[in-house]
């Protein structure tokens, strides 16, 4: 193997890593969007945990298992 197929592998790695990168970015996106509009979560909820983080404060969700 010469340096030349080296750096040619590592070029086809690295864009092959990149693609899917992408896709798993975008399924991730895809999936945070899809169960916001369906209702099953309500993330300004939990945007909003930042400002409303007191110990008395009320929970957001209970622990299934816990319950």
């Amino acid at each position: 193997m010469n340096l030349e197929l080296i750096r040619e592998l590592q070029a086809y790695g690295f864009f092959a890593l990149v693609v899917f990168l992408v896709v798993v970015l975008y399924s991730y996106w895809f999936h945070l969007y899809r169960s916001e509009k369906t209702g099953r979560r309500n993330y300004e909820q939990y945007a909003d945990l930042a400002l409303n983080d007191e110990i008395s404060d009320c929970i957001l969700e209970q622990n299934k298992r816990s319950a």
